[in-house]
């Protein structure tokens, strides 16, 4: 087997058990060290990762930022890839990774955003995007309650081509039941955050959202798979701005 490069590859994890096989064994090659942050799984998610080689820990539920900067902390190495479970390394993206180290590139900046391709129901969608995953380890992500994003700020970004792919759900019905709990965290969140909407967010933001997305940026290429895929996501807006307005009308506390 090759020789590890200084990482730490990280993952949270709850009952992944079908998918984070995938996850580790893409990476197992090109980390010293891979650890799984679990917060109480009752498949066989922990024994699948020792298996792989993984250094399992476990940590009860701290919200996605607050779970992802535990598990940061708790990695040794000077440079960490961050991966979710649903996520693996491409094909490729190792000996790209291999390279940027080798070539002292890595130092060039303090975070590194990789490509992320998406797959759903066995397709995979047209075009990427960037994701920042390759860190040091004083990366941190902002206090939220979904969509968790990195402090940025003092930060040296540059871009990397290595790829992660990404599996967005197990069947239709999860996605849009993951769509609906992330909607209500995200209104919760921008509701405590002050923000208000009227009655017809949801549905002119639902309109821009489909209009980009799926006309603008062609997501009608991707078929069946891509109609279901950001009908869910325009699904998920409707709902957000719905619980957001109606947290706003009834003068929730924040």
């Amino acid at each position: 087997m090759p020789t590890p490069l200084p990482l730490s590859g990280v993952v949270i994890s709850k009952n992944e058990a079908d998918r984070i096989g995938r996850c580790l064994q893409s990476m197992r090659s090109v980390c010293s060290e891979m650890l799984v942050l679990d917060c109480g799984s009752d498949d066989d998610t922990v024994a699948i990762a020792r298996q792989a080689g993984a250094r399992v820990e476990h940590q009860d539920w701290l919200g996605f930022a607050g779970q992802k900067n535990e598990a940061i902390s708790r990695a040794t190495q000077p440079w960490l890839l961050l991966l979710d479970a649903d996520e693996w390394l491409a094909d490729g993206a190792e000996q790209q990774l291999r390279e940027l180290f080798a070539s002292g590139r890595v130092e060039q900046a303090d975070v590194w955003r990789l490509r992320r391709s998406n797959w759903f129901l066995g397709r995979r969608l047209h075009g990427y995007e960037r994701t920042e995953r390759l860190v040091r380890p004083d990366h941190r992500y902002l206090p939220m309650r979904v969509h968790e994003r990195p402090d940025l700020a003092g930060k040296r970004v540059l871009d990397c081509d290595a790829i992660i792919e990404h599996n967005t759900a197990r069947s239709l019905q999860a996605h849009r039941a993951k769509n609906d709990r992330y909607a209500q965290l995200w209104a919760e969140q921008r509701h405590a955050d002050g923000k208000r909407c009227s009655a017809l967010s949801p549905w002119t933001h639902a309109a821009a959202y489909w209009l980009k997305q799926y006309l603008l940026r062609g997501a009608w290429r991707d078929g069946r798979q891509g109609w279901q895929f950001h009908a869910s996501h325009a699904r998920a807006v409707v709902r957000k701005y719905r619980h957001l307005h109606a947290l706003g009308k009834a003068g929730a506390p924040v």
